[in-house]
Protein backbone atom coordinates (compact mmCIF):
# COMPACT_ATOMS: atom_id res chain seq x y z
CA UNK A 1 0.00 0.00 0.00
CA UNK A 2 1.06 3.60 -0.64
CA UNK A 3 1.75 5.78 2.23
CA UNK A 4 1.06 8.62 -0.15
CA UNK A 5 -1.45 9.13 -2.35
CA UNK A 6 -0.01 8.57 -6.02
CA UNK A 7 -0.67 11.46 -8.77
CA UNK A 8 -1.98 9.90 -11.88
CA UNK A 9 -2.08 11.75 -14.99
CA UNK A 10 -4.64 10.74 -18.08
CA UNK A 11 -2.81 11.18 -21.23
CA UNK A 12 -5.35 11.84 -24.30
CA UNK A 13 -4.11 12.23 -27.80
CA UNK A 14 -5.83 14.49 -29.93
CA UNK A 15 -6.56 14.65 -34.04
CA UNK A 16 -9.73 16.75 -34.99
CA UNK A 17 -11.51 15.69 -31.91
CA UNK A 18 -13.42 19.26 -31.19
CA UNK A 19 -16.58 17.84 -30.96
CA UNK A 20 -15.99 15.37 -28.48
CA UNK A 21 -13.53 17.44 -26.64
CA UNK A 22 -16.45 19.10 -23.72
CA UNK A 23 -17.14 15.33 -23.47
CA UNK A 24 -13.94 14.09 -22.62
CA UNK A 25 -13.77 16.69 -20.39
CA UNK A 26 -16.56 16.50 -18.16
CA UNK A 27 -16.41 12.69 -17.78
CA UNK A 28 -12.41 12.32 -17.07
CA UNK A 29 -12.28 15.41 -14.78
CA UNK A 30 -15.54 13.28 -13.09
CA UNK A 31 -13.68 10.20 -12.75
CA UNK A 32 -10.50 12.21 -11.00
CA UNK A 33 -13.11 14.14 -8.78
CA UNK A 34 -14.61 10.91 -7.79
CA UNK A 35 -11.05 9.02 -7.16
CA UNK A 36 -9.60 12.17 -4.92
CA UNK A 37 -12.56 11.82 -3.34
CA UNK A 38 -11.85 8.15 -2.41
CA UNK A 39 -8.34 9.24 -1.24
CA UNK A 40 -7.18 7.18 -4.09
CA UNK A 41 -5.06 9.72 -5.88
CA UNK A 42 -3.82 13.00 -5.07
CA UNK A 43 -5.44 16.13 -5.50
CA UNK A 44 -2.42 16.88 -7.97
CA UNK A 45 -3.75 14.65 -10.59
CA UNK A 46 -4.26 15.95 -13.71
CA UNK A 47 -5.10 15.61 -17.93
CA UNK A 48 -3.30 16.13 -20.74
CA UNK A 49 -4.49 16.69 -23.59
CA UNK A 50 -2.01 16.01 -26.54
CA UNK A 51 -2.71 18.09 -29.71
CA UNK A 52 -1.58 16.05 -32.66
CA UNK A 53 -1.49 18.75 -35.58
CA UNK A 54 -5.43 18.82 -35.91
CA UNK A 55 -6.51 20.82 -39.03
CA UNK A 56 -9.94 21.86 -36.65
CA UNK A 57 -10.23 24.16 -33.11
CA UNK A 58 -8.87 21.19 -31.35
CA UNK A 59 -5.77 22.93 -29.97
CA UNK A 60 -7.90 26.33 -29.29
CA UNK A 61 -10.52 24.41 -27.68
CA UNK A 62 -7.94 22.72 -25.37
CA UNK A 63 -6.41 25.74 -24.06
CA UNK A 64 -9.77 27.44 -23.27
CA UNK A 65 -10.46 24.13 -21.04
CA UNK A 66 -7.31 24.52 -19.22
CA UNK A 67 -8.70 28.15 -18.20
CA UNK A 68 -11.77 26.75 -17.02
CA UNK A 69 -10.51 23.25 -15.44
CA UNK A 70 -7.71 23.16 -13.34
CA UNK A 71 -7.37 19.48 -13.64
CA UNK A 72 -6.44 20.09 -17.66
CA UNK A 73 -3.18 20.69 -19.31
CA UNK A 74 -1.99 20.78 -22.55
CA UNK A 75 0.50 19.82 -25.49
CA UNK A 76 0.53 20.92 -29.13
CA UNK A 77 2.63 19.27 -31.47
CA UNK A 78 4.26 20.78 -33.86
CA UNK A 79 2.97 19.02 -37.01
CA UNK A 80 0.83 15.46 -37.28
CA UNK A 81 2.92 12.43 -36.16
CA UNK A 82 0.52 10.01 -35.90
CA UNK A 83 -1.46 8.63 -32.72
CA UNK A 84 1.30 6.27 -31.76
CA UNK A 85 4.07 9.35 -32.02
CA UNK A 86 1.50 11.72 -30.21
CA UNK A 87 0.89 9.35 -27.44
CA UNK A 88 4.66 8.47 -26.74
CA UNK A 89 4.83 12.55 -26.61
CA UNK A 90 2.55 12.49 -24.09
CA UNK A 91 3.45 9.82 -22.10
CA UNK A 92 6.91 11.45 -21.89
CA UNK A 93 6.38 14.57 -21.60
CA UNK A 94 4.03 13.85 -18.48
CA UNK A 95 5.70 11.27 -16.48
CA UNK A 96 8.25 14.17 -15.07
CA UNK A 97 4.73 15.29 -13.35
CA UNK A 98 3.06 11.55 -12.32
CA UNK A 99 3.61 8.75 -10.24
CA UNK A 100 1.25 6.95 -12.60
CA UNK A 101 -0.52 7.72 -16.20
CA UNK A 102 -3.72 6.22 -17.77
CA UNK A 103 -3.82 6.88 -22.06
CA UNK A 104 -7.29 6.93 -23.42
CA UNK A 105 -8.60 8.17 -26.68
CA UNK A 106 -10.71 11.20 -26.55
CA UNK A 107 -13.01 9.61 -28.54
CA UNK A 108 -14.60 7.99 -24.68
CA UNK A 109 -15.55 4.49 -26.36
CA UNK A 110 -13.22 3.35 -23.54
CA UNK A 111 -15.23 2.95 -20.78
CA UNK A 112 -13.70 5.71 -18.22
CA UNK A 113 -15.03 3.84 -14.99
CA UNK A 114 -12.74 1.51 -14.90
CA UNK A 115 -10.22 3.88 -14.67
CA UNK A 116 -10.92 2.82 -10.93
CA UNK A 117 -9.92 -0.57 -11.35
CA UNK A 118 -6.84 0.40 -12.63
CA UNK A 119 -5.56 2.87 -10.01
CA UNK A 120 -6.57 -0.28 -7.37
CA UNK A 121 -4.40 -2.89 -9.26
CA UNK A 122 -1.33 -0.23 -9.43
CA UNK A 123 -1.78 0.00 -5.78
CA UNK A 124 -1.51 -3.37 -5.78
CA UNK A 125 1.82 -3.27 -7.01
CA UNK A 126 1.31 -3.79 -10.86
CA UNK A 127 3.43 -1.10 -12.95
CA UNK A 128 1.51 -1.71 -16.00
CA UNK A 129 -2.54 -2.32 -16.02
CA UNK A 130 -4.39 -3.69 -19.02
CA UNK A 131 -7.74 -2.43 -20.22
CA UNK A 132 -8.93 -5.05 -22.83
CA UNK A 133 -12.29 -5.53 -24.14
CA UNK A 134 -14.89 -8.02 -22.94
CA UNK A 135 -16.32 -8.69 -25.97
CA UNK A 136 -16.31 -7.54 -29.81
CA UNK A 137 -19.91 -7.78 -30.40
CA UNK A 138 -20.39 -3.90 -31.21
CA UNK A 139 -17.99 -4.31 -33.85
CA UNK A 140 -19.28 -5.17 -37.48
CA UNK A 141 -18.44 -9.00 -38.89
CA UNK A 142 -15.95 -7.53 -40.81
CA UNK A 143 -13.97 -5.49 -38.01
CA UNK A 144 -14.37 -7.92 -35.88
CA UNK A 145 -13.29 -10.64 -38.02
CA UNK A 146 -10.15 -8.61 -39.17
CA UNK A 147 -9.04 -7.78 -35.45
CA UNK A 148 -9.32 -11.32 -34.45
CA UNK A 149 -7.81 -12.28 -37.44
CA UNK A 150 -4.31 -9.30 -36.54
CA UNK A 151 -4.05 -10.55 -32.98
CA UNK A 152 -3.73 -14.30 -34.00
CA UNK A 153 -1.28 -13.08 -36.87
CA UNK A 154 0.94 -11.32 -33.58
CA UNK A 155 0.99 -13.88 -31.79
CA UNK A 156 1.73 -16.50 -34.46
CA UNK A 157 4.62 -14.54 -35.24
CA UNK A 158 5.84 -15.09 -31.21
CA UNK A 159 5.05 -11.34 -30.50
CA UNK A 160 4.50 -10.68 -26.49
CA UNK A 161 0.77 -9.14 -27.59
CA UNK A 162 -2.46 -8.58 -25.13
CA UNK A 163 -5.52 -9.74 -27.74
CA UNK A 164 -7.99 -7.53 -27.62
CA UNK A 165 -6.18 -4.46 -25.74
CA UNK A 166 -5.47 -1.27 -27.63
CA UNK A 167 -3.76 1.92 -25.97
CA UNK A 168 -5.78 1.77 -23.08
CA UNK A 169 -3.69 1.21 -20.51
CA UNK A 170 -1.97 2.60 -16.38
CA UNK A 171 1.47 2.20 -16.70
CA UNK A 172 3.78 3.61 -13.53
CA UNK A 173 6.29 5.98 -13.75
CA UNK A 174 9.27 3.08 -13.48
CA UNK A 175 7.59 1.39 -16.42
CA UNK A 176 7.74 4.92 -18.10
CA UNK A 177 11.22 5.43 -17.54
CA UNK A 178 12.31 2.24 -18.77
CA UNK A 179 10.18 2.84 -21.55
CA UNK A 180 11.87 6.02 -22.37
CA UNK A 181 15.22 4.04 -23.21
CA UNK A 182 13.56 2.47 -26.05
CA UNK A 183 14.75 4.45 -28.89
CA UNK A 184 13.41 3.37 -32.13
CA UNK A 185 11.48 5.24 -34.84
CA UNK A 186 9.09 3.11 -35.71
CA UNK A 187 6.45 2.97 -32.83
CA UNK A 188 4.20 0.05 -31.66
CA UNK A 189 3.44 0.66 -28.27
CA UNK A 190 1.27 -2.81 -27.80
CA UNK A 191 4.23 -4.78 -28.89
CA UNK A 192 6.44 -2.54 -27.01
CA UNK A 193 4.98 -2.21 -23.26
CA UNK A 194 4.78 -6.21 -22.93
CA UNK A 195 8.23 -6.21 -23.02
CA UNK A 196 9.10 -4.23 -19.73
CA UNK A 197 8.37 -7.47 -18.17
CA UNK A 198 7.29 -5.58 -14.96
CA UNK A 199 4.13 -6.86 -12.72
CA UNK A 200 1.82 -6.47 -14.83
CA UNK A 201 -2.44 -6.99 -14.46
CA UNK A 202 -5.61 -6.74 -16.51
CA UNK A 203 -9.23 -4.89 -16.13
CA UNK A 204 -12.10 -5.69 -18.44
CA UNK A 205 -14.84 -3.49 -19.52
CA UNK A 206 -17.13 -3.34 -22.37
CA UNK A 207 -16.39 -0.94 -25.31
CA UNK A 208 -18.72 1.85 -26.37
CA UNK A 209 -20.09 3.71 -29.25
CA UNK A 210 -17.82 6.79 -30.50
CA UNK A 211 -19.62 9.95 -28.36
CA UNK A 212 -19.50 12.01 -31.39
CA UNK A 213 -17.40 12.81 -34.43
CA UNK A 214 -15.77 10.24 -36.59
CA UNK A 215 -13.35 7.44 -36.43
CA UNK A 216 -10.25 8.94 -37.31
CA UNK A 217 -9.04 4.78 -38.39
CA UNK A 218 -10.64 3.73 -41.13
CA UNK A 219 -9.84 0.62 -43.53
CA UNK A 220 -6.67 2.08 -44.86
CA UNK A 221 -5.11 3.14 -41.95
CA UNK A 222 -6.46 -0.01 -39.90
CA UNK A 223 -4.25 -1.65 -42.78
CA UNK A 224 -0.80 0.15 -42.73
CA UNK A 225 -1.10 0.25 -38.48
CA UNK A 226 -1.03 -3.33 -38.68
CA UNK A 227 1.77 -3.85 -41.19
CA UNK A 228 3.69 -1.39 -38.70
CA UNK A 229 2.90 -3.30 -35.79
CA UNK A 230 4.29 -6.56 -37.63
CA UNK A 231 7.13 -5.17 -39.13
CA UNK A 232 8.26 -3.38 -36.67
CA UNK A 233 7.94 -6.13 -33.61
CA UNK A 234 9.55 -9.15 -35.91
CA UNK A 235 11.58 -10.26 -38.70
CA UNK A 236 9.81 -13.57 -38.87
CA UNK A 237 7.79 -12.36 -42.77
CA UNK A 238 11.36 -12.22 -43.56
CA UNK A 239 12.13 -15.98 -42.50
CA UNK A 240 8.70 -16.82 -43.98
CA UNK A 241 9.63 -15.21 -47.51
CA UNK A 242 12.75 -17.38 -47.60
CA UNK A 243 10.78 -20.44 -46.27
CA UNK A 244 8.67 -19.90 -49.64
CA UNK A 245 11.46 -19.49 -51.64
CA UNK A 246 12.80 -22.88 -50.78
CA UNK A 247 9.39 -24.50 -50.85
CA UNK A 248 9.16 -22.64 -54.57
CA UNK A 249 12.51 -24.25 -55.31
CA UNK A 250 11.79 -27.53 -54.15
CA UNK A 251 8.58 -27.58 -56.32
CA UNK A 252 10.63 -26.38 -59.01
CA UNK A 253 12.86 -29.42 -58.83
CA UNK A 254 9.38 -31.73 -58.90
CA UNK A 255 8.59 -30.33 -61.92
CA UNK A 256 11.92 -30.27 -63.45
CA UNK A 257 12.60 -33.73 -63.47
CA UNK A 258 8.60 -34.51 -64.58
CA UNK A 259 9.46 -32.68 -67.32
CA UNK A 260 12.59 -34.64 -68.22
CA UNK A 261 11.15 -38.15 -67.35
CA UNK A 262 8.13 -37.14 -69.03
CA UNK A 263 10.27 -36.31 -72.36
CA UNK A 264 12.23 -39.56 -72.19
CA UNK A 265 9.27 -41.48 -72.33
CA UNK A 266 7.47 -39.72 -75.10
CA UNK A 267 5.01 -38.09 -72.95
CA UNK A 268 5.93 -34.30 -72.96
CA UNK A 269 2.99 -32.61 -74.17
CA UNK A 270 3.26 -28.45 -74.90
CA UNK A 271 1.08 -26.95 -72.11
CA UNK A 272 0.62 -23.11 -72.65
CA UNK A 273 -1.65 -22.89 -69.41
CA UNK A 274 0.22 -24.62 -66.96
CA UNK A 275 3.67 -22.46 -68.48
CA UNK A 276 1.41 -19.24 -68.13
CA UNK A 277 0.56 -19.82 -64.47
CA UNK A 278 3.72 -20.81 -63.26
CA UNK A 279 5.12 -17.76 -64.75
CA UNK A 280 2.15 -15.52 -62.89
CA UNK A 281 2.68 -17.66 -60.01
CA UNK A 282 6.66 -17.06 -59.59
CA UNK A 283 6.26 -13.63 -60.83
CA UNK A 284 3.84 -12.96 -57.63
CA UNK A 285 5.96 -14.32 -55.06
CA UNK A 286 9.29 -12.38 -56.13
CA UNK A 287 7.38 -9.07 -56.18
CA UNK A 288 5.55 -10.18 -52.84
CA UNK A 289 8.64 -11.04 -51.39
CA UNK A 290 10.74 -7.79 -52.95
CA UNK A 291 7.90 -5.52 -51.10
CA UNK A 292 8.29 -6.97 -48.09
CA UNK A 293 11.86 -6.64 -47.88
CA UNK A 294 11.76 -3.40 -49.00
CA UNK A 295 9.68 -2.09 -45.98
CA UNK A 296 12.24 -3.46 -43.79
CA UNK A 297 14.63 -1.25 -45.68
CA UNK A 298 12.40 1.66 -45.20
CA UNK A 299 12.48 0.83 -41.24
CA UNK A 300 16.38 0.84 -41.45
CA UNK A 301 16.25 4.32 -43.55
CA UNK A 302 14.15 5.94 -40.98
CA UNK A 303 15.92 4.31 -37.86
CA UNK A 304 19.47 5.37 -39.40
CA UNK A 305 18.23 8.76 -39.50
CA UNK A 306 17.22 9.40 -35.75
CA UNK A 307 14.92 12.21 -36.35
CA UNK A 308 12.44 13.31 -33.72
CA UNK A 309 9.37 11.55 -33.15
CA UNK A 310 7.97 14.98 -32.38
CA UNK A 311 8.92 18.40 -31.79
CA UNK A 312 6.61 20.73 -29.04
CA UNK A 313 5.46 24.15 -29.99
CA UNK A 314 3.81 24.75 -26.43
CA UNK A 315 2.99 23.05 -23.27
CA UNK A 316 0.24 24.32 -20.80
CA UNK A 317 1.72 22.57 -17.71
CA UNK A 318 -0.32 20.89 -15.02
CA UNK A 319 -0.19 22.63 -11.65
CA UNK A 320 2.12 20.70 -10.44
CA UNK A 321 5.97 20.12 -11.59
CA UNK A 322 8.49 16.87 -10.61
CA UNK A 323 12.21 17.67 -10.25
CA UNK A 324 14.39 14.77 -9.20
CA UNK A 325 12.22 12.71 -6.36
CA UNK A 326 10.18 16.13 -5.31
CA UNK A 327 7.17 17.48 -6.43
CA UNK A 328 7.35 21.56 -6.25
CA UNK A 329 3.44 23.45 -6.50
CA UNK A 330 3.71 26.48 -8.68
CA UNK A 331 1.81 28.78 -6.35
CA UNK A 332 2.45 31.67 -8.49
CA UNK A 333 -0.46 32.06 -11.65
CA UNK A 334 1.77 34.47 -13.23
CA UNK A 335 4.71 32.35 -13.41
CA UNK A 336 2.35 29.64 -14.45
CA UNK A 337 1.26 31.62 -17.67
CA UNK A 338 4.64 32.83 -18.33
CA UNK A 339 6.09 29.35 -18.65
CA UNK A 340 3.02 28.11 -20.62
CA UNK A 341 3.19 30.64 -23.20
CA UNK A 342 7.08 29.59 -23.55
CA UNK A 343 7.46 27.39 -26.59
CA UNK A 344 9.10 23.79 -25.31
CA UNK A 345 12.28 23.41 -26.88
CA UNK A 346 12.22 19.44 -26.27
CA UNK A 347 12.40 16.96 -28.59
CA UNK A 348 12.34 13.00 -28.96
Amino acid sequence: MFKQQPILGIVVPCYNEEEVLELTVVELDAVLAGLEKEGLVSPESFILFVNDGSRDRTWPLIADLKERYRRVSGLNLAGNVGHQSALLGGLMTARRHADCLVSIDADLQDDVRVIRDMVLRYREGCDIVYGVRSSRQRDTWFKRTTAEGFYKVMEGLGLRIVNNHADYRLMSRRALDELSRFSEVNIFLRGMVPMLGYQTGIVYYERLERAAGESKYPLKKMISFALEGITSLSVKPIRMVTAAGFAVFAVSIVMAIYGIVSNLMGRAVSGWSSLIVSLWFIGGVQLLSIGLIGEYIGKIYREVKRRPLYIVERELPPAVRRRGEGAVREQDEAEQEGASAAPAPALY
